[in-house]
């Protein structure tokens, strides 16, 4: 039971900070499955299955606002489910500490650049909105969800900041999209792909469930009320931490 409570109150901090980010609730989360007693592979598959709460609870919010425009959500499904399964079959097959170690550099890197470009995200400019523009964010988009499938720390965060610099969205924007597609539909493939290889701790998924729901309604709830300027912060201390995170679990292993 204790357990139970404290996987609740960490996916509710995690999944809340994450929904106001753009991603990182892996930052806290599979750490916390770990230090409980659950093997990498099993954290990992475990806690895949209960990010797509986090999406379905952020959608509740995102969803009303609405702005989404369909060529963007088509290249963003079409264009990295492929990347999603195929990272999510490489995965098990990875050193962990590989893995997370170049990880864990690339989204630190994401924050540094947030921090030095101070007016990247606050204002819309919509950009690439055409053929070329389409193709090339979609490779960009397939690349990431390679990252996703395989590696479920942060990578929201790299969607994120790739719409934001390739397409011109504010952040606010960009985090809708991520946790709406990224949080249901790429983490839904990389998690019905790595139940179907590795066992999934299933008597923890309702808590974590409920922390991701939760979180996910709240931090959503925050970023629309409160703008841009939150959300980008909260994007940089996600992307830095979660860098951090995974150069500890790196050297811990």
């Amino acid at each position: 039971m204790f357990d139970l409570i404290v996987l609740f109150f960490v996916s509710l901090v995690a999944n809340t900070l994450s929904s106001l980010a753009g991603g990182g609730a892996g930052l806290l989360q599979l750490p916390a499955l770990i230090f409980l007693g659950l093997p990498f592979s099993i954290a990992l598959a475990t806690h895949k299955i209960a990010s797509v709460a986090l999406g379905l609870g952020a959608s509740i919010k995102h969803l009303k606002n609405g702005g989404y425009q369909w060529p963007l959500v088509t290249i963003m499904l079409i264009g990295a489910l492929p990347g999603v399964v195929l990272g999510a079959n490489f995965i098990l097959d990875i050193p962990p500490f590989t893995a997370m170690v170049s990880l864990g550099t690339l989204t630190i890197a994401l924050g540094l650049y947030s921090i030095i470009k101070p007016s990247l995200g606050l204002v819309e400019s919509l950009k690439n909105i055409n053929l070329k523009g389409y193709l090339v964010g979609a490779i960009g988009l397939f690349l990431i969800g390679i990252l996703n499938g395989s590696l479920t720390s942060g990578t929201g965060l790299f969607v994120t900041l790739w719409l934001i610099y390739w397409f011109g969205m504010s952040y606010t924007r960009a985090v809708s999209y991520t946790l709406v597609l990224v949080g249901i539909f790429w983490n839904g493939a990389g998690a019905i792909t790595l139940a179907l290889q590795e066992t999934v701790q299933w008597d923890w998924l309702p808590v974590l469930i409920l922390g991701s729901l939760i979180g996910g309604y709240v931090g959503a709830h925050l970023a629309l009320a409160k703008g841009n300027i939150l959300v980008k912060r909260c994007f940089e201390m996600m992307t830095i931490l979660s860098g951090i995170g995974l150069y500890i679990k790196a050297f811990s292993l």
